[in-house]
This record gives C-alpha cells, structure tokens and sequence, in this order.
C-alpha cells in the first residue's frame, strides 16, 4: 500500500496542539485499558534505561518511574552542539525485506547510524531486521501497527496501534522503542499523551523527501542536499511501496553529505 505523506501531515503538524480524536473528550483517562478485542495481555514494557509509566492491558503493573511529560508538538529538527555539521536519517513504514537491507548495508558501509520508525504488521514478519538494526546501533522507532490516521480514532482503537508496536519491538530486540512518530504526521493529544505513557517521544522531520511519490532518484537527491544543514531530520522511507529510489538515493546522498562535512547521527534521548 502507497503511504504518502500529503497536506493532511503538513496540517497536523500545525495544528497539532489543539486537535483531539474525533468522538474522544478531552476528560477520557489516557490510560484506559484498550478496547475489547485489543491485543491479548502480555509481559509489561520494560522501563530500561527510559521513564515509562506502567501500561494497562500488558500483565501486572509494577513500580515503574515518573512518566514522560506528554508535549503538545513533536520534534521537528534537533539542537546538536553549537557549531556541529550533525544531521539525522529517519526511514518509515518498514522494515521490508525488499528495500531494508540495502539502506542497512549502505549505511553499515558508511559506519552511519539511522533511525527506522517501524510498522508493527512489518515488524512482526521481518523480525531478523529490526535485530540486524538493533545490532547496528540504530535506533527503533513506533510508527503504529497498521499505519493509520491516528486523529480519526479513538483512543480506544489508538492505543493498541501503538502499543502492540512497541511490545513486538522489545519481544524482538530487548528494549521498547523511546521515539514515536504519528503516520502522515497527524498528531493530537491523545497521539502525544499515548506515546508518552509508554515513554517515547514525540519525532518529526525538517526536510521531507517525498520519496513516497517516486519522483526518481535525482529528485530524492537534491531535496536531500538542498536542504542539509546542521540539525537536520530527513524523512524517507524503506517500505510502502516500490522504494528502489530511495534505497538509490541513499547511495548518492550519504557519501555527498560525509564529503561536505557533516555527521550523520542519531538523537540522543531526552529525559524530562
């Protein structure tokens, strides 16, 4: 299925602090147990190094640290060292076995680490990748489990969407995801407070490559280049559909950027 990222994102993004889901009061607990039907109880999220809130609907509840205060906007670029030429990578929708691991072969070539915000119903069947990304240091996002427009739910149907995303994440490499990052960009409260509760997050893009729409590799490129500069966040995508030019790109841009003197890196996390 095409995933684009249209006006609907760009939307979102402005007007994310005040937005709700539709049919959801502002009063509804966010830390309501999930809908009858959800994802079935499971071993509790661990806190690790992070500040999570116990999890409703995950097994019993334990001591667990102060949660993430939940921000009303995500993180569109991200303040390294004064002075520092440092700019990070994203991947959405994967992992997929087609496009996946040439982006991880490309970047292990280049010694890069990136961070891949997976979908669940991918993540499940491509187990061996998200271990291949964890054992390469880069970071492992949630983008949801089905890839929805999250500010047409309910929280009710939100929140195993991200949830069961962030289980198979921890199941699979050891540790749940500390980022989320809402599908087409389309954030509201229950969106931040959700991905808070389970101590992640909330992360953007600065420059968006379109790389969804397939507008050839040159393109994906000079949007890349175009926009690099220090604390940059780059949006591209390893899975929704042919991502040949993306994988190609990688290729071209990467190289480009290491020449021009930038360190391609990821976030370290923040803790509030």
């Amino acid at each position: 299925m095409l995933r684009g990222f249209t006006a609907v994102g760009l939307a979102a993004l402005t007007g994310c602090a005040a937005t709700d889901s539709p049919g959801t009061p502002e009063t509804a607990d966010p830390s309501a147990a999930p809908a009858a039907g959800g994802p079935p109880a499971a071993r509790p999220l661990k806190p690790s190094a992070y500040r999570l809130s116990p999890i409703a609907g995950y097994g019993a509840q334990r001591a667990a640290p102060v949660p993430l205060k939940a921000r009303h906007r995500p993180i569109l670029s991200w303040d390294f060292a004064r002075g520092e030429r440092a700019m990070v990578l994203t991947f959405d929708d994967g992992p997929d076995p087609r496009y996946t691991p040439d982006i991880l072969r490309t970047l292990r070539r280049h010694d890069v680490r990136a961070m891949f915000f997976v979908c669940g119903e991918m993540a499940v069947d491509n187990k061996d990748l998200l271990r291949e990304m964890a054992d390469d240091g880069h970071i492992i996002g949630n983008h949801t489990w089905t890839h929805p427009l999250l500010t047409r739910m309910t929280r009710a149907g939100m929140r195993p969407e991200i949830e069961r995303t962030s289980q198979v994440v921890q199941d699979t490499v050891g540790e749940a995801p500390a980022w989320f990052r809402a599908p087409y960009g389309a954030w509201n409260r229950a969106a931040f407070r959700l991905g808070a509760d389970l101590g992640m997050e909330p992360l953007a893009w600065t420059v968006d490559t379109l790389d969804w729409n397939t507008p050839g590799t040159g393109t994906i490129v000079s949007r890349v280049l175009g926009g690099a500069a220090p604390g940059v966040i780059v949006l591209n995508h390893d899975a929704g559909g042919n991502r040949s030019q993306s994988v190609a790109a990688l290729r071209e841009y990467l190289p480009a950027l290491l020449d021009d003197g930038y360190r391609i890196t990821v976030p370290r996390r923040r803790l509030v």
